[in-house]
């Protein structure tokens, strides 16, 4: 057991950030706005020895080719559903992807941990010319090693990803990483602004590197409008925080699975009616929901986060916004403010 702690936190733990303390940084680790931590390791051994996991079903759909316009114009904003949390966002010339994630598994090896049930709903040799990557951080279903390695030799794209990724990623032969704070900003040469905004969740790839990078979501900005990007995160201030910042949010992208059991889940991911909430808070035009029917990371059945957030949206007065539930593979043009 103590050979294989060690080896476990050897071989998987990434390098952790060293830098300036901030109110969300203590030298060594970060941690969320009010200092809220992850679950611990006996509510973990609870869950894990208690839990009554459904099964799911294996999706056996063939991928079809699928044809993109290689850039779209000033002003328009298109979406494609790809898995999990990734998207193709297509905004004023730019194709940019969300936490990219072809893999089979999401884990440190090939032979284990949790697999895949839905096959991308993209190829991912079809994509358009990829111009940016953001990674909100380091968890095996969003930063996805061997995804990153195939779009890096095709396309270089710039990758923006939090604060002590950059190491990480160096490490493995990937370059042109931008590393971000909570607020900061960066903008492209194409007229981009890409900001790294607050999220309530923690990082880890192996046993002893707890919250030594930092998480987050992602603003992203142009002339066609404030894209959110919210990668993994809890129910939190943050919503408030990132509304009152960004005033005109055209798109947000919201996670609502692998959110029971709630008692669990709740302090890092979103329940579909955290995300309908947060949807209204942020004062979204339009919302599309994630982070479901990939991989069986929670006690969620296969099908439940998205007719739980259904039934919320049937029973909620949705205004002039709209939340989407997209087909993997979907693409759809976001409608103007």
């Amino acid at each position: 057991l103590v050979c294989g702690t060690i080896s476990g936190c050897c071989m998987f733990s990434a390098p952790g950030y060293k830098g300036a303390r901030s109110d969300h940084f203590d030298g060594t680790r970060f941690y969320n706005q009010g200092n809220s931590s992850r679950q611990g390791f006996f509510s973990f051994l609870k869950w894990v020895t208690t839990r009554d996991a459904p099964e799911w079903r294996a999706v056996s759909a063939a991928v079809a080719h699928k044809k993109f316009a290689e850039r779209v114009g000033v002003g328009e904003l298109h979406i494609t559903f790809i898995n999990h949390a990734t998207f193709l966002i297509q905004m004023d010339g730019m194709n940019i992807l969300t936490d990219p994630i072809w893999s089979d598994r999401t884990s440190p090896v090939s032979f284990s941990g949790p697999r895949r049930v839905q096959p991308p709903g993209v190829l991912l040799d079809d994509l358009p010319p990829i111009d940016a990557v953001v990674v909100s951080h380091n968890h095996y279903d969003h930063l996805d090693l061997a995804t990153l390695k195939k779009i890096t030799a095709r396309d270089k794209p710039r990758i923006y990803t939090g604060m002590g990724n950059r190491a990480f990623l160096a490490k493995e032969g990937i370059d042109r990483v931008e590393e971000m704070d909570w607020w900061q900003q960066e903008k492209t040469n194409d007229g981009l602004t890409v900001n790294f905004v607050p999220a309530k969740h923690f990082s880890n790839r192996g046993m002893c590197d707890h919250n030594k990078t930092l998480w987050g979501g992602f603003v992203i900005e142009s002339p066609a409008g404030a894209v959110y990007f919210a990668g993994d995160s809890g129910f939190g201030q943050h919503f408030e925080q990132i509304a009152q910042r960004f005033p005109r949010m055209r798109l947000a992208l919201l996670p609502i699975g692998a959110f029971q059991p709630v008692w669990f889940m709740s302090p890092h991911h979103l329940s579909p009616q955290d995300a309908l909430k947060a949807h209204f808070i942020l004062k979204a035009r339009t919302s599309s929901a994630m982070h479901f029917g990939t991989f069986r990371l929670g006690d969620d059945k296969q099908n439940e986060p998205v007719e739980t957030l259904q039934a919320a949206i049937d029973s909620a007065a949705m205004g002039t916004s709209q939340f989407w539930i997209m087909r993997f593979g979907e693409s759809r043009a976001v409608p103007p403010l």
